[in-house]
């Protein structure tokens, strides 16, 4: 594939600028916005350029004329103005991005990845991160799925992870994140993090220390953290490709399985789900954990291309 053009990135760069201008951005332009900044990484300094560029076009209207609707910029000044744009772009607007990484792990996928600070990210299956440093803040934006972070020392700059509603902010330390449902659970490996939501009551931030874990509910807030550092071990295994189940339920360590491979295991016994299990695998091992299970319990098992089919009679 060819390499785009300086001068398509700037046009591209343009409309966007123009868009964002007039407030006419939905949730999918956003989304396309994001993909088309992240596709090359000399966009992100062009609509940089082609809103400053906007900003120093701005003049305030005649008090005569405050009835007219002020006339769009038309893109042809946006290009010829980003020249200029340059040299004074940093001191009109944004706060300029130093650094930018957008992650996507499929089922199954379990990466572990450098960040430009210095940090360290383990990214588990079918997560969406997207991760942007500026001067003041390292900003984390997880959209789903979970990830562990081991985040460099940076007084200056805070580590800040977005979860939905929910906030995890840290300088120094290990933890990791989970997209849950109405919230997100959040352990703390190393150090201590801040976390709190967004909105309403949620608003008061609680200290989470080594070894503590919280459940965050986008609506209210963090619940009491508790202390379950052996619980917290099994629960991040996952960094090494382990399931790790030591009396949970048949149905909870199914459903734990069933994150990481496309075939899912379906339980045909509801009296099964209950009992509990015990045992070290493989996150890519469902057919193993059935076949324990199965004998362990004298339930059958069905292998097929798409499901493996756990219940029944030996």
């Amino acid at each position: 594939m060819s390499r785009e053009a300086s001068t398509e990135i700037d046009a591209a760069a343009a409309n966007w600028a123009a868009r964002l201008d007039a407030n006419v951005i939905s949730a999918s332009d956003q989304a396309a916005l994001d993909d088309w900044l992240a596709g090359d990484s000399r966009r992100e300094g062009a609509l940089w350029r082609a809103r400053a560029v906007m900003a120093l076009m701005v003049e305030p209207m005649p008090q005569t004329q405050t009835h007219r609707a002020p006339a769009k910029p038309d893109r042809r000044v946006l290009l010829g103005g980003m020249g200029l744009a340059a040299a004074v772009a940093a001191g009109v607007v944004l706060t300029p991005i130093l650094s930018r990484q957008r992650y996507r792990t499929l089922v199954g996928e379990i990466r572990r990845v450098p960040l430009a600070d210095g940090s360290m990210a383990a990214i588990n299956t079918d997560t969406t991160l997207d991760i942007r440093f500026q001067k003041a803040e390292r900003a984390v934006t997880l959209d789903q799925g979970e990830a562990w972070f081991q985040v460099a020392k940076d007084r200056a700059r805070p580590f800040v992870v977005a979860a939905g509603d929910v906030r995890v902010q840290a300088v120094g330390t290990a933890f990791s994140v989970r997209r849950k449902s109405g919230g997100a659970e959040v352990r703390v490996t190393e150090g201590v993090v801040e976390v709190w939501s967004d909105k309403g009551a949620g608003k008061m931030r609680r200290r989470v220390a080594a070894g503590e874990q919280v459940f965050v509910s986008d609506q209210a807030g963090a619940s009491s953290p508790v202390n379950r550092p052996l619980e917290m071990d099994r629960a991040l295994s996952w960094r090494e490709g382990q399931i790790v189940l030591d009396g949970d339920t048949i149905g909870a360590a199914a459903a734990e399985f069933n994150r990481y491979n496309n075939r899912k295991i379906v339980i045909v016994d509801p009296d099964l789900e209950g009992r509990t299990v015990i045992g070290w695998f493989r996150t890519n091992e469902p057919e193993s954990f059935a076949q324990a299970v199965g004998v362990a319990h004298d339930a059958s098992v069905k292998v097929g291309s798409d499901v493996i089919m756990l219940g029944g009679a030996g």
